[in-house]
């Protein structure tokens, strides 16, 4: 059943591609929108028969491979993995939707979208080591042609630095798996057969290192996030959806999966530097994006703080702080995709991202009133305002997190608050202001433009005022994996911090 999942974009991006070229743009972006929208459903579908109750691996496929290598298809899903598989395909279909309509090289430009949707759930529901990497990989050659091709006019070099950073993600993270497997004994790669409980302490943490690292390239965290404002900033805007809202998500996943799971007494460790690290990320994301004279940059650079919010939950790992941790990597992910998809949409109607250029769009008679409208909603969603999902996220993280690290947890409450002044900032500049008589003569802005955002405002919306559709699905799969780091403090369960509050 998951394997649809993966090989409906699969198979849809192999016969897009091998399409004739005289069939126009507008039918191919319709087929290639109809197989997301497919996947999507059958999404839906899975997360009606998903358990939330049961907090073990559900919905298991498992065919053997090569067992010489100990290679197998082993799939399936738990609490941390149902929210991201429908994050992904959500926004596949609301990247293919909100793509130019006249999009050149049509075939490669979809087929390379559905190549990485279909990568990037395989890799959610892999529970296979080395089948979650064939996964992994699978999307940096498509994400490096849809950088390079498609991006602004510094695209190459986004790309190339893209490439690089991820191999080398790449290489650490399948060095890592190897050094696991190897060195424990085990004879597969399938995750429910590898154990680290016989490995010395000084093999476990150099391990964990290898785990961090590579996936810490990914989230980004600081310093390892350089290519990060290249990249989302050069790519248009389907990609900088996608960059953003699923690619980084797979780091944080990654951590949770294969570095708390497989590793909890050494975590328990490494968690006081995670957390100073998370704070850093946190503060210096809010800052930097404070010194952003572009918009995307601004909204780029703000992705990185929230990224600490996670790792700060994650090092904390109490059951409230896992919850908000995966809450966070789902309300981040749409909170981001609306925020990229009307930036786009303010930059092909105007012309412009730069703040010292941009004001008065707020204006009902010639400005761009709804987006406007749509973009203070974004604003307020990233900066934690209540009654959106974003506040929900960071109230669990941060209200878990108190407990055992205090300092660093009040150091992410401040880059909250700076959040708030950079989009304050953006807001003013670009919403606000009188309109320039000469230039203020805008394109008209079509139902097609607003409709991705107005799906994901009304996600954003519905999700803050009812918390229990979101936090639900991770609960029992993250209560689980706390039971297992008995030196880490334990906060109220999720449930019972919900009620109270």
């Amino acid at each position: 059943m998951i394997s649809a999942l993966i090989w409906i974009p699969i198979f849809g991006a192999i016969i897009i591609a091998l399409l004739p070229a005289k069939i126009p743009t507008n039918r191919i972006r319709l087929g290639a929108g109809l197989v997301a929208l497919t996947t999507f459903f059958w999404n839906v579908f899975l997360l009606f028969r998903f358990d939330i109750n049961n907090p073990s691996i559900q919905l298991q496929e498992y065919l053997p491979w090569n067992e010489t290598l100990g290679l197998s298809y082993q799939l399936g899903v738990d609490g941390l993995s149902i929210l991201m598989l429908f994050l992904n395909s959500l926004l596949t279909w609301i990247a293919i939707y909100s793509s130019d309509k006249e999009t050149p090289r049509p075939r490669l430009f979809y087929s390379l979208i559905l190549l990485v949707s279909g990568g990037v759930a395989g890799a959610f529901s892999a529970q296979n080591l080395l089948l979650f990497f064939l996964f992994y990989e699978l999307e940096l050659i498509p994400f490096y042609l849809l950088i390079s091709i498609w991006g602004g006019e510094k695209r190459s070099y986004a790309g190339i630095k893209f490439l690089i950073y991820t191999a080398v993600s790449g290489i650490l993270i399948l060095a890592t798996f190897l050094g696991i497997v190897w060195l424990s004994g085990s004879s597969s790669f399938n995750y429910d057969a590898i154990s680290t409980q016989n490995l010395s302490a000084t093999l476990q943490s150099l391990l964990l290192i290898g785990i961090i690292l590579g996936f810490g390239i990914k989230i980004p965290l600081v310093p390892l996030h350089t290519w990060l404002p290249d990249a989302y900033v050069e790519a248009n805007t389907p990609v900088a959806i996608l960059l953003g809202g699923v690619l980084a998500k797979l780091g944080t996943y990654g951590i949770l999966r294969f570095g708390l799971s497989l590793f909890p007494e050494t975590w328990s460790t490494f968690a006081p530097t995670l957390a100073i690290w998370g704070a850093i990320s946190a503060i210096y994301g809010a800052l930097t994006a404070i010194a952003q004279k572009d918009i995307k940059r601004m909204v780029a650079y703000s992705s990185i703080g929230h990224m600490g919010y996670i790792l700060l939950a994650a090092a904390a790992s109490t059951p409230l702080a896992l919850v908000g941790a995966v809450s966070q990597m789902f309300s981040h992910g749409i909170i981001l995709a609306i925020l990229f998809h009307l930036v786009g949409v303010v930059e092909s109607k105007v012309g412009t991202r730069e703040l010292d250029k941009l004001n008065g769009l707020m204006s009902p008679i010639r400005g761009l009133p709804l987006i406007s409208a749509l973009l203070v909603l974004g604003g307020m969603a990233s900066a934690g305002i209540p009654g959106m999902t974003g506040f929900i996220a960071e109230f669990l993280a941060f209200q878990g997190s108190f407990s055992v690290f205090p300092i660093q947890t009040l150091l992410c409450v401040i880059a909250t608050g700076l959040t708030a002044v950079y989009f304050v900032i953006l807001l003013n500049r670009t919403c606000f202001g009188k309109l320039d008589n000469d230039l203020a003569y805008y394109p008209k802005v079509f139902w097609s433009d607003k409709m991705p955002a107005l799906i994901l405002a009304g996600l954003i919306i519905f999700l803050g005022i009812q918390p229990t559709w979101l936090v639900r699905w991770s609960e029992p799969t993250t209560t689980a994996i706390v039971a297992h780091i008995p030196i880490i403090e334990k906060s109220p369960t999720p449930q019972l911090a919900l009620n109270q509050n």
